[in-house]
């Protein structure tokens, strides 16, 4: 039984990856894995790979749930299938704000530093931060956090196909276009640049607010922020919303680099890009 506002999705995260010849052996990582939260609980996950393989899981350092493998004959192609039941609740109300100096000393003394600097992937020019320093200009940290998300989403709209897994936060602003990766990064480093820790959130979104019980639906991998304003506070910059039930997280980090879905080496001639679907369905 659920309570008002919960919703229980199931998430099938399917990955195809074919080779122009067959790879004599491939090594690889996968978080695909929803993880267990107070708002949201993963009431069941597995990952399946084909051909067979072997699977061991660890947790890695951002506190990402890891499930590798290695296939050591040759294969013509790969398939990766994440399968999760996942329970999430509406978020809470947002703590109080704290003031700036007391966030920057417990951003000094703590692990949040972590997600205080700028990363490759992270770093935009100087100018670009100081309009973000003017839209945020008199804010508390929750204000800000909005502002700059906004700063964001006026400037980049989201256009699938117009940049790619190595298209940094400056060269989104500069094109004026990007996906939900280049949105994140850009919005994470304009808030890091203001004085806000932030990391990016790898996970999934459900696309329909009023999900039909029981109708499997095409959703997406999906990508947001969580910024620090007394504890973590989600938001999705390219929804212009906070992170709710219909967001489920899989991992945690500086930036995409540190939760990349799947990742691996393989011995063989190049091939194609991997095929991905996610279907969702709720079940309650």
């Amino acid at each position: 039984m659920t309570t008002q506002g919960t919703r229980r999705l199931r998430i099938k995260h399917t990955t195809r990856v074919s080779y122009a010849q067959p790879a004599a052996s491939s090594h690889n990582e996968v978080r695909m894995t929803p993880l267990t939260l107070p708002g949201q609980t993963t009431l069941d996950a597995r990952v399946t790979i084909s051909p067979a393989a072997t699977t061991w899981a660890y947790w890695d350092y951002w506190g990402t749930q890891v499930t590798g493998f290695d296939l050591m004959d040759p294969h013509a192609d790969l398939t990766i299938t994440a399968s999760s039941l996942v329970e999430t609740h509406p978020p809470g109300p947002l703590p109080e704000a704290p003031a700036w100096r007391a966030l920057a000393e417990e951003v000094a003394s703590s692990r949040l530093l972590e997600f205080a600097g700028p990363t490759p992937r992270t770093t935009v020019p100087a100018p670009l931060v100081e309009k973000a320093r003017e839209a945020a200009a008199g804010l508390d940290p929750h204000e800000t956090a909005l502002a700059v998300s906004t700063l964001v989403a006026d400037r980049v709209a989201y256009l699938p196909g117009t940049t790619s897994v190595n298209t940094s936060a400056a060269e989104a602003w500069e094109q004026c276009a990007g996906v939900c990766q280049d949105i994140t990064h850009l919005t994470i480093a304009l808030l890091r640049g203001v004085g806000l820790p932030a990391r990016y959130v790898s996970g999934y979104l459900h696309p329909e607010r009023e999900a039909e019980l029981h109708r499997p639906v095409a959703g997406q991998s999906h990508a947001w922020i969580e910024y620090w304003a007394g504890d973590w506070c989600g938001y999705d910059p390219t929804n212009r919303t906070r992170a709710d039930e219909s967001h489920v997280v899989v991992g945690r980090g500086r930036d995409y680099d540190d939760v990349t879905p799947h990742k691996g080496i393989y011995r063989g001639v190049p091939g194609g890009p991997p095929e991905v679907t996610v279907e969702f369905t709720r079940v309650a």
